[in-house]
């Protein structure tokens, strides 16, 4: 089942956030942001178990990186060693608990919307609280550098991905071109996280299945799809 706080995984947001314990289980890309010294993968998963945590908690605008090293029993040094600061911290941690994803290839525009649902669902531990999605929710229009970096390193690969998997659809000739594939990708994201944060409702594989088909196939199989934005007056 896929709950409150593993919302990533299909949105760019939706992300399986299981706390590892201390276990290493992604480095941090780049490294030591100073180089030449070692830095301890364990520690860095200590530092990011404690920056979700105090997430869910506090959420985002009062999380703070003295907050942070506290809680994982670290130095503030320890911290911008390896990131700039929270912003880059928070979406660090986001995604090192999610899968690497890649665009599926089964044959068919149903199976590979099917099978991102299914890996959604496979990669699902015990979820954050929902707090942490509301608390990014709020902080992202506020704040640039979370921003960014939520876009470039968990939006935009998901996009990608989905992205991928229509122009495979259009190549097949099994729907016609999407002109706005952007906002077509962006439904899946919009219908849950207004689950999640609007109806406070569990996100599981039935929810996901109903989006698809009954939201994005309809949609992409009737006929060319412009989806342009009309001027109000």
């Amino acid at each position: 089942m896929i709950r409150n706080g593993s919302v990533a995984e299909l949105c760019g947001t939706v992300i399986p956030v299981t706390i590892s314990g201390g276990r290493a289980e992604r480095t941090v890309e780049g490294g030591d942001r100073h180089g030449g010294r070692h830095l301890d993968a364990s520690r860095d998963a200590a530092l990011r178990d404690a920056a979700l945590r105090l997430l869910a908690q506090i959420g985002y605008d009062r999380l703070t990186v003295d907050a942070i090293a506290t809680s994982a029993g670290a130095g503030k040094a320890t911290i911008y060693r390896r990131w700039s600061g929270k912003a880059e911290l928070v979406v660090d941690a986001l995604l090192s608990h999610k899968p690497h994803l890649e665009a599926p290839d089964t044959g068919s525009l149903r199976g590979d919307l099917r099978e991102l649902a299914l890996r959604a669902s496979a990669h699902t531990g015990e979820p954050l609280d929902s707090s942490v999605m509301v608390g990014l929710a709020s902080a992202l229009p506020r704040d640039p550098d979370l921003r960014a970096a939520f876009e470039e390193r968990l939006v935009e690969p998901h996009r990608r991905v989905l992205a991928t998997v229509f122009e495979r659809a259009v190549a097949r000739g099994e729907i016609a071109p999407v002109a706005n594939v952007d906002l077509v990708v962006s439904l899946i994201p919009a219908l849950v996280l207004y689950r999640l944060l609007v109806q406070t409702q569990e996100i599981d594989p039935a929810f996901i299945q109903s989006i698809i088909e009954g939201v994005i196939l309809p949609l992409v199989l009737a006929g060319p799809v412009s989806l342009q934005s009309t001027p109000t007056h």
